[in-house]
């Protein structure tokens, strides 16, 4: 039987899930565990728009600048140490609160998760990386969009090992369920979930003035500091939205107008694509950030996960 109680709070980037989880761990007595796939990463700040000592309101966050960005992460990490901290913070007597957008850590946490059914194929997987070398983490993409939109919509673009994995899987005319069947198995945590909504073209504006605001903080030179020490294209981290578009103006690729316009449109691309996947998330409750203040969402969900 689940007894061990979690909330969840999930949405597209820029609808607001920093400010309502830390109203939240504060009615609750909770901390927060951050699902964010570049927050984890060091000396990657502005471009990842991590919350700020003023943000966080002396609440702790977990999960955030505990790997070097010339470090690969993946999704078995991360739900390895993310669990641990969920069992510390509920040992402690508080509330575990899991804020972010990137799908398959949330997944990691609600679900039991095994992508590994499926022996490997070397040849397809050579193939596929010769692709990405060549022609690039977009088009290679858009290959597995071609082949299977819904396990596109299951993957970040940026998340090349998963996307060639996936591909692999495809053409070696596996059986795909064993991919898409990998949350099938609820965990042991009892998770009350919450998706943040807005409407497009608010949430559009948002994120173009946080792009804005970004540039203006010193992105650029956050990218050029991070070249300097070593890092290139290649590196899973610098594959962002942010990241790589500021490496391609630094390398003369893009003019900085151009790639802040590729930022922007990027980033909208990636909340479209986040609305798709928390869809499918049956028993989550959809909260409007529009139509109610933060003070009145704490206590919708205050109210919610105290009858349960």
């Amino acid at each position: 039987m689940k007894n061990k109680k979690i909330i969840i709070i999930a949405g597209p980037t820029a609808v607001g899930k920093t400010a309502l989880s830390v109203s939240l761990a504060k009615r609750i007595n909770g901390e927060i565990i951050s699902a964010d796939s570049m927050q984890i990463y060091k000396q990657m700040d502005i471009g990842t728009a991590k919350v700020t000592a003023s943000e966080s309101s002396g609440i702790t966050h977990h999960m955030i600048d505990i790997v070097s960005p010339q470090d690969d992460f993946t999704v078995a990490d991360y739900a390895n140490l993310a669990r641990e901290k969920i069992e510390d913070i509920l040992s402690r007597g508080k509330v575990p609160i899991v804020v972010g957008g990137t799908g398959l850590y949330i997944n990691s946490i609600v679900f039991e998760m095994d992508f590994n059914n499926s022996a490997p194929d070397s040849g397809i997987r050579n193939q596929y990386n010769t692709i990405l070398l060549e022609q690039g983490s977009e088009y290679l993409y858009s290959i597995l969009a071609k082949k299977n939109p819904e396990a596109a919509n299951s993957i970040h673009p940026n998340n090349t090992k998963r996307v060639i994995r996936a591909l692999e899987i495809l053409d070696s005319k596996d059986d795909f369920s064993n991919f898409e069947n990998a949350q099938s198995k609820y965990s042991k945590y009892d998770s009350k979930i919450y998706i943040l909504s807005l409407e497009r073209s608010i949430l559009y504006n948002r994120i173009n003035s946080r792009v804005d605001t970004m540039i203006n903080n010193g992105l650029v030179d956050e990218v050029k500091d991070l070249l300097s020490k070593g890092l290139t294209n290649q590196h899973q981290s610098m594959k962002a939205i942010g990241y790589r578009q500021i490496i391609s103006y630094l390398t003369n690729d893009l003019s900085l107008d151009d790639a802040v316009d590729l930022i922007k449109r990027d980033s909208r691309r990636y909340a479209k694509r986040q609305f798709t996947w928390f869809k499918k998330y049956k028993d989550a409750k959809w909260l409007d950030v529009e139509s109610q203040d933060i003070e009145k969402l704490t206590e919708q969900i205050l109210n919610d996960y105290n009858k349960s």
